[in-house]
């Protein structure tokens, strides 16, 4: 069922008002995150609509698998998540990754559905992950990448108080046979180049918003590591301390999307523990 929102309200009220199905039904709809606006699946009653957004209510959808995690974007080509901090986002191992999860939340919708890996996080890093639903999309959002993404914005706690407010870190990186990266000379290695402006800092911690203009594997941990100051709960190129997640989230990806020729802005809110550790 797709509804045209005509008048602004909060969805539960606005579909109780506007269709046949009772608000029991509609709660369990919600509940089962089967009502979708604008493509993006919510199960907040509250959710604010306004005219013009598209509600879609998938009645079929009772066997649904529901993601113990937010989709911010759903449509017919892509999906993207906000997948949470000690998850992989993909491994040859049989466990469980975001990847089998998306997967299987797709199959339960339809059995024809498929899904592919455009890019990936750490297992540690939280935050928005973007995945495509045929390979058409997700080769040309690969071959394309570096061209299509405008925005790469992370948000972190580290060890300390920063020397400067902001800057500009320059760090030319090298991987061993283990993956494990680490800076080199600029004839041996790989550029790198990560901005950052501090938000707020304290006797401990400092929280840091940092923008990418290249994207290298562990290239922010080992950026701020260098500078001395680790991000909070990094067992690989932190120090010692007692916290059980790393405190680094990709917020903000901005890409230019091909399907709709303009370019589009996925946001997701900082975790909590970053609130609570900077109180």
């Amino acid at each position: 069922m797709e509804i045209i929102v005509k008048k602004d309200g909060e969805l539960l009220d606005y579909l109780v008002n506007n269709t046949d199905i009772s608000r029991k039904n509609l709660k369990k709809y919600l509940t089962h995150g089967s009502i979708y606006v604008n493509n993006t699946s919510t199960t907040k009653y509250n959710y604010k609509v306004v005219t013009g957004n598209k509600i879609f209510i998938d009645t079929n959808s009772k066997s649904i698998k529901k993601l113990p995690f937010t989709i911010l974007f759903e449509d017919d080509h892509i999906i993207v998540v906000d997948k949470p901090s000690g998850l992989l986002t993909m491994a040859t191992e049989k466990e469980k990754t975001l990847y089998h999860m998306i997967r299987e939340y797709l199959v339960s919708k339809d059995k024809r559905n498929k899904v592919f890996i455009v890019h990936r996080l750490d297992k540690d890093t939280s935050g928005v992950v973007i995945f495509s639903k045929d390979e058409k999309t997700k080769k040309l959002l690969q071959n394309n990448w570096n061209e299509f993404v405008k925005l790469r914005e992370y948000t972190l706690v580290c060890h300390n108080k920063l020397k400067e407010d902001e800057g500009r870190i320059i760090n030319y990186l090298k991987e061993t046979k283990t993956k494990l990266v680490y800076t080199t000379s600029k004839d041996k290695g790989i550029e790198a180049i990560t901005n950052y402006k501090v938000i707020k800092s304290n006797d401990k911690y400092s929280l840091v918003s940092v923008f990418l203009e290249t994207g290298r594997r562990n290239q922010i941990r080992v950026a701020f590591s260098s500078m001395g100051n680790p991000i909070v709960g990094d067992k690989v190129y932190g120090i010692k301390d007692n916290e059980n997640r790393l405190y680094l989230h990709a917020n903000r990806l901005k890409i230019y999307y091909p399907h709709i020729k303009k370019e589009i802005l996925f946001e997701s809110k900082n975790p909590i523990e970053f609130k609570k550790i900077m109180k």
